[in-house]
């Protein structure tokens, strides 16, 4: 009689135990189903996420920096701008309005631009940006537009990395000089001054520092545009740091279209020296 009660109360704790675990399983799978809904409300409310701050997270924490202008010496209405890190943009209204003429080419880093002085259509774009700080894009060559920005073309030096300055000779435009900056963060690629004489079609190094420097400006004697002068910046990139300057940044002059160069030390520091930016002076072509 004993032994057949215990079993009885066997019995029922048995049963209760599976129908509280039936009951358990059900508002889990409730509670789960409720939560489903309750996410899927949250990604649809707005509500939920305006009281909250937002905060940029790339490409780069430093943005909106403009890299280089291009004005149409005809139509002073007419501009391109060349943003660091968001392409090419360009104005027929004096900067009332701005199209993107350039999101499609696979780079969004601009380093600079040149407008040929016989012909405003064409417009010559170096890729990747000309400022080397900590959170730079880099570009994948120079492109050309030959017809005001509607379509542009690669016209080589994929590897640079960062094009600091183009310069287009004003008797023929087919002949044009890039100053090509290379990696900020390592040695090698396409470094150095580059010059084409058939529109960028082929191009050969007409100043070559070293691995690890590359020309970052060039510019034209006004008076003659067989004089140039090109400057060099050896400069690293690091995570945390960048190394500035060193001895093999340097100025140099060539009085024959690129082919030979000479350094120009008179008047400049001794010691190593960071970038640099050169101008001639249109009034007075000797300053």
């Amino acid at each position: 009689m004993k032994k057949t009660r215990i079993a009885k109360y066997g019995v029922l704790i048995l049963l209760s135990f599976f129908v509280f675990s039936a009951n358990f399983s059900y508002s889990q799978k409730k509670e789960k189903q409720k939560a489903k809904v309750e996410i899927k409300d949250s990604l649809v409310n707005s509500g939920l996420v305006s009281g909250l701050k937002w905060r940029d997270i790339g490409p780069a924490f430093t943005s909106g920096r403009i890299a280089d202008f291009a004005v149409n010496p005809n139509n002073h209405s007419e501009f391109y701008v060349a943003v660091a890190s968001g392409h090419i943009w360009k104005t027929t209204n004096k900067g009332i309005t701005f199209e993107p003429v350039f999101d499609n080419y696979g780079a969004y880093s601009m380093g600079c631009l040149a407008m040929d002085p016989n012909n405003s259509n064409v417009v010559w774009a170096g890729t990747g940006e000309n400022n080397h700080q900590r959170a730079l894009g880099y570009g994948n060559g120079v492109y050309k537009t030959v017809n005001g920005g509607k379509s542009w073309e690669n016209m080589g030096l994929k590897d640079s990395r960062q094009i600091g300055m183009i310069a287009i000779d004003p008797r023929n435009s087919n002949v044009v000089y890039v100053a090509a900056e290379g990696s900020a963060w390592g040695p090698g690629g396409e470094r150095g001054l580059y010059k084409t004489t058939d529109g960028g079609k082929n191009w050969e190094k007409v100043l070559d520092i070293s691995e690890n420097t590359g020309v970052n400006n060039v510019i034209f004697d006004p008076r003659n545009p067989d004089v140039l002068f090109a400057s060099s910046e050896q400069r690293r990139r690091h995570v945390f740091t960048k190394i500035g300057g060193g001895p093999e940044t340097a100025l140099y002059k060539s009085e024959d279209a690129g082919k030979t160069w000479r350094k120009l030390t008179d008047g400049l520091p001794k010691e190593h020296m960071g970038g640099m930016g050169i101008a001639i002076s249109p009034q007075n072509p000797d300053v």
